[in-house]
């Protein structure tokens, strides 16, 4: 019996020792693999609308050409999460998990945006909020390693109201259809919840009336940056005020075309001067500047995707990398020491051409 319990206790005593042996071999063995992960940078870029979208669709494709350049350092994922809360949630629980080592946001619905940063800080995983603009940077500030990168939002309605003085001062007589000395406009808000349209509404109406113009606003149309939503919006409101409408402004080029759509299905905006309902946009993209140039849209405050692509992977690269966020590069943090912004280079419309805004620069 006693030779039989020394055998016992040599064999447990031997197991024990296997179980520590296989447990830190198991260790090393994900020190390794952590290690060598690194190596290749994942972001996981997660966009509100890539379907409808036109500035965040150029916006990935731009981030697959960083990639292609960059091959074996770093890997853009673009997911969808379709306007919809549950299925940006659901993503950003899988990417997190999956241990990406930077998310690029371009939240929802910036309501609920403490809560995602919250989820996110968990996982230690530095986050930079773009593209929508919350109402508060305090979401932002509880995170060490969280940033807002965005548009100057203010300049860009300061622009569109610069270019819709040009287009009244020049052709009064075709623009104020009743005249009354009035501007009566049709409003296209990209959202309610978000500083960048709320800016672009109030500074491009702010600086019409500064220069001495009148304005009266027939309806604000929440339109989601959705075509679809813009045009069917725009048509309903022609079957409204009709002729009443002498001016379309949209925080971005997708409604504006949306805008320009329902105007040709009621016969504006075809050709005939005489028979042209101003349009002006935001972002410059490739089909708004077709229009511009052949006088059926306005104008369009220009802004070139890579601007803010470039900020986003140089400030995003310093995060993931522990550095200082604005380390080697031409930017600045606001005064709220969170928040960059990337000015827009100017504005072109059909009176002028291209006009350069030469009191803004990159920062």
């Amino acid at each position: 019996m006693g030779v039989l319990k020394k055998i016992l206790t040599s064999i447990t005593a031997l197991i024990i020792i296997l179980v520590i042996l296989v447990g830190n071999s198991k260790k090393v063995i994900s020190v390794t693999k952590d290690s060598s992960a690194r190596q290749l940078v994942n972001v996981a870029l997660i966009a509100k609308d890539l379907a409808n979208d036109d500035y965040l669709i150029y916006i990935c494709e731009d981030f697959k050409e960083i990639e292609k350049k960059n091959q074996g350092k770093v890997k853009f994922t673009c997911y969808d999460s379709k306007s919809n809360l549950a299925i940006e949630n659901e993503i950003i629980d899988r990417v997190v998990k999956e241990g990406v080592d930077l998310i690029l946001l371009d939240a929802t619905d910036t309501k609920y945006l403490q809560e995602t940063i919250n989820k996110i800080k968990i996982y230690n995983i530095p986050v930079i909020v773009f593209n929508r603009e919350p109402l508060t940077m305090e979401p932002i500030k509880s995170y060490a390693k969280a940033l807002y990168i965005g548009t100057d939002s203010k300049q860009s309605g300061i622009m569109q109201g610069k270019i819709l003085i040009d287009a009244w001062n020049a052709n009064k007589d075709l623009i104020d259809r009743n005249k009354d000395d009035i501007m009566q406009y049709i409003m296209l808000q990209g959202e309610r919840h978000n500083r960048v349209p709320l800016e672009r509404t109030k500074y491009s109406i702010l600086t019409i009336e500064e220069a001495g113009i009148k304005t009266e606003e027939l309806a604000l149309v929440v339109g989601q940056w959705d075509l679809e939503l813009a045009k069917n919006e725009i048509k309903s409101l022609l079957l409204r005020y009709g002729n009443k409408i002498e001016v379309i402004i949209a925080n971005d080029d997708t409604m504006a075309l949306g805008a320009i759509e329902a105007l040709q299905e009621f016969g504006y905006n075809n050709g005939d001067k005489t028979k042209t309902i101003p349009v002006v946009g935001v972002d410059g993209v490739p089909k708004a500047r077709e229009l511009i140039e052949e006088g059926i849209m306005l104008g369009s405050v220009v802004h070139d995707p890579m601007d803010l692509v470039q900020a986003l992977y140089s400030v995003g690269m310093n995060l993931v990398n522990n550095k200082n966020p604005i380390e080697g590069t031409e930017y600045k943090l606001d005064d709220t020491g969170v928040a960059i912004y990337i000015p827009f280079r100017g504005y072109i419309d059909n009176i002028n051409g291209y006009v350069e805004d030469k009191e803004y620069t990159i920062k």
